[in-house]
């Protein structure tokens, strides 16, 4: 069963994953944005976490490109041609951080102690 869902999910063996990643990159391009933009830091505390962790210049240019995409959402338009053939959707640079975060976090679990985020009150 999980070597069928690998094969699922796997752009390079199976036509269905490589046409939705080729549509996914094609509206990521539009807008001038990486796969990893679209984590939401509110929504889970690793992914801040991870944030937290990265260079300020990679986290600045994470913001301008979200910046961006508003930008242009909002006027209905899109990048134009020559800057779209220049984005890389999927040049991941929250996925090792963010592995890391999750490891730390297990190893801590594992270890019986309290989450670092998890706060009680008295």
């Amino acid at each position: 069963m999980e070597s069928l869902m690998k094969w699922l999910v796997d752009p390079k063996k199976n036509w269905f994953a490589r046409q939705h990643m080729k549509a996914i990159s094609t509206r990521l391009r539009r807008y001038g944005l990486r796969h990893d933009d679209l984590y939401d830091p509110k929504y889970d505390l690793d992914i801040k976490e991870a944030l937290n962790r990265l260079p300020r210049e990679i986290v600045d240019a994470r913001h301008q490109r979200l910046k961006r995409a508003i930008d242009l959402s909002l006027k209905h338009e899109y990048l134009p041609e020559d800057l779209q053939a220049m984005q890389t959707p999927f040049r991941n640079y929250l996925q090792e951080m963010l592995a890391l975060v999750k490891r730390e976090n297990a190893e801590r679990e594992a270890l019986g102690a309290l989450p670092l985020y998890q706060r009680t009150l008295p």
